[in-house]
C-alpha cells in the first residue's frame, strides 16, 4: 500500500512529460512551416511580428542581427540572391522552446546576394540552427555551417573580402563626382599614398594622411590639368586585402594643349574597411613627354 502514495506524483510526472512534448511538437510544426513558406516559397514578408519575437535574435559575428527589420532585410539576400531553391529540414527535435534542426539548402546563385555579384554557381550546403521559441514566436536563431565550403561553391576565394572591391569602385566614382569629403572618409587616418617612381608629382613620397594628398598631389593635377580621369577601370580583388584598378589616364595638360591616354594600375590596401596604402604605378616617360612637348 505504500507505494500507492507516489501514484499521484508520477501521475502528474507524466502529465507534465505530456504536455512538454506537445509544446515541443507545437514549436516544430510552427517552425517548420514558416521556415519552408519563407524559404521554399520566398514568402520574406512572414518575417513579422506574429512569428517571430519583436527583438528576434540572430547570434552572429562581428555582431548580432537584432530585430525583425534587420531579420528580414538579411534573409533577403538568400530570396533574392538564389533561383531554383530547395530548403528542406532534415532533422529537427527539441526540449522545452529549444530546438536544432539539421538543414539543407540547394540554389543557384542568379542575384546579388550581400554584395557579391551573380556568379552562376549551383550550391548545395548543409547545416545546424539552434533556435529559441518565446511565447509561439521564433526568438533567436544560431547558425552553423562550413562557410568556406560556401565561398568555394560560389567560385570565390573564402580568403577574399568582397565588399574591399565596392569601397574602391565607389572611391572612384566619388572621386569623379567630386565628393571629396566621402572619398576622404575611407582614408585611415595614418594612410600612406606613394606614387609612381619618376611620375611628376612624386616628389612628395610618401604622402603621408589624406590631407596631404589633396594639398601636395590633387591640387597640382587641377591646377596644371584641364582635365585628369581615370577610364576603362577594371577592379581585381586580390587576398590580403588589397585590390588591384587597371585602367587607362585620359588627360591634357594645360601649358601645351597635349592630351594622353595611358595605360595604370592602382594597388590599394585595405583594413577594416579603410584604405590605408596606395601605390600608382603608370608609364612615367609617356606622361613626362606629354608635360614636355
Amino acid at each position: 500500500m505504500k507505494t500507492l502514495k507516489h501514484v499521484p506524483f508520477l501521475f502528474m510526472l507524466i502529465i507534465l512529460s505530456a504536455c512538454n512534448n506537445s509544446k515541443v511538437e507545437q514549436n516544430i510544426t510552427m517552425y517548420s512551416n514558416v521556415w519552408d513558406n519563407i524559404v521554399n516559397q520566398g514568402q520574406i514578408d512572414l518575417i513579422n511580428d506574429t512569428n517571430f519575437d519583436t527583438n528576434i535574435t540572430m547570434i552572429s559575428s562581428p555582431e548580432n542581427v537584432v530585430g525583425i527589420k534587420d531579420f528580414k532585410a538579411y534573409y533577403s539576400n538568400f530570396i533574392t540572391g538564389f533561383s531554383e531553391v530547395e530548403f528542406s529540414i532534415e532533422n529537427i527535435f527539441g526540449q522545452g522552446d529549444n530546438l536544432v534542426k539539421h538543414w539543407r539548402f540547394k540554389g543557384k546563385h542568379t542575384g546579388d546576394f550581400f554584395g557579391i555579384p551573380a556568379t552562376g554557381k549551383s550550391i548545395d550546403l548543409t547545416g545546424v540552427t539552434i533556435a529559441k521559441i518565446k511565447d509561439g514566436k521564433i526568438a533567436q536563431e544560431q547558425d552553423f555551417m562550413d562557410n568556406l565550403a560556401f565561398m568555394s561553391q560560389l567560385g570565390i576565394d573564402p580568403f577574399l573580402n568582397p565588399e574591399n572591391v565596392n569601397i574602391v569602385r565607389k572611391l572612384y566614382t566619388d572621386f569623379a563626382a567630386g565628393k571629396i569629403d566621402e572619398a576622404g572618409a575611407v582614408m585611415d587616418e595614418n594612410l600612406i599614398w606613394m606614387e609612381a617612381e619618376n611620375f611628376p608629382y612624386a616628389d612628395k613620397n610618401p604622402y603621408q594622411g589624406f590631407d596631404a594628398v589633396l594639398e601636395g598631389l590633387f591640387s597640382r593635377i587641377a591646377e596644371e590639368w584641364e582635365y585628369w580621369h581615370a577610364i576603362d577601370l577594371e577592379f581585381h580583388e586580390m587576398t590580403n586585402d588589397k585590390i588591384l584598378v587597371t585602367g587607362k589616364y585620359e588627360s591634357k595638360y594645360k601649358e601645351n594643349g597635349n592630351a594622353m591616354n595611358l595605360q595604370m594600375a592602382h594597388l590599394w590596401t585595405l583594413k577594416d574597411g579603410k584604405i590605408i596604402s596606395f601605390q600608382q604605378y603608370a608609364d612615367t616617360k609617356g606622361i613626362a613627354d606629354v608635360m614636355a612637348k
